[in-house]
């Protein structure tokens, strides 16, 4: 499970580029109540999106010509430095290398060995999301990549991450978790791309936001402009998911967290 403090290799962050940043504030304020603080000048007008006064995500704008909408994820670095030259060790390539953010933090952007694009972030006065693991907000993130056991090595030799592989009809799983985590710390997972029908195509980081329905909130999707790209679904002793997309077109899942015990 996701945890505020952040451990080194979690998900601390996440963003999303879109072409329209009032056109994606009309859809998610409407899906989960989010509201945008703009950016300024200093911030390259990188807005944030807040839920009950609490950052839940990053929102910037991306023309179209310069990349497809979509959401990135980001992990937590104690030296966004060591982690760039760790990536390129490892057979991954930078977007943009590491660079200062105000006083806030140090961020870099990278694809990893398999092409899946993701970030990191080295907290300054910014340590991470305000709010995670509640309805509206960060869950799980769920890497879709043409080769499982490549992206967990690589992702092992930047972060030192764990994986466990867990075999069910018609597939198999690989959880994640930090290094030296237990079980109860895993935060996400990676899986063959092609393996979820009707997901993005492509290697790309998945983010799941937590809700208290998953079929309301996919047909709030729908009445929003968006689509469902797959259908509200049980995933045993999971909860209930469903794959959806934004107006522009930047994919993401939802969850009703099965029971606890």
């Amino acid at each position: 499970m996701l945890d505020p403090s952040f451990e080194t290799g979690a998900p601390n962050w996440i963003d999303l580029g879109t072409p329209d940043i009032d056109a994606a504030t009309g859809f998610y304020g409407g899906l989960f109540g989010w509201e945008l603080v703009p950016g300024g000048p200093e911030t390259g007008g990188y807005g944030t999106y807040q839920l009950r006064g609490r950052t839940v995500a990053g929102v910037m704008t991306v023309p179209t010509e310069q990349g497809k909408p979509a959401w990135s994820v980001y992990f937590r670095t104690p030296d966004a430095d060591a982690t760039a030259r760790a990536v390129e060790k490892a057979g991954g390539t930078a977007a943009f290398p590491p660079m200062e953010v105000l006083d806030y933090g140090r961020m870099g952007g990278f694809t990893d060995s398999t092409g899946a694009y993701f970030g990191v972030w080295q907290s300054g006065t910014v340590t991470g999301l305000g709010v995670i693991m509640e309805p509206g907000s960060l869950l799980w993130s769920e890497l879709h990549t043409p080769d499982v056991p490549a992206a967990a090595a690589f992702f092992n030799t930047v972060f030192g991450w764990q994986t466990q592989a867990m075999d069910y009809p018609g597939g198999s799983y690989t959880t994640v978790r930090p290094a030296g985590g237990s079980d109860d710390s895993a935060f996400g997972g990676i899986v063959g791309l092609g393996q979820d029908p009707g997901r993005t195509a492509g290697p790309h980081w998945l983010p799941y936001f937590a809700v208290d329905d998953a079929d309301a909130t996919a047909a709030a999707v729908v009445r929003l402009g968006g689509a469902v790209t797959m259908d509200p679904a049980d995933v045993a002793e999971v909860g209930r998911i469903a794959v959806l997309a934004d107006p522009a077109g930047a994919s993401f899942a939802v969850i009703k967290p099965a029971p606890m015990g």
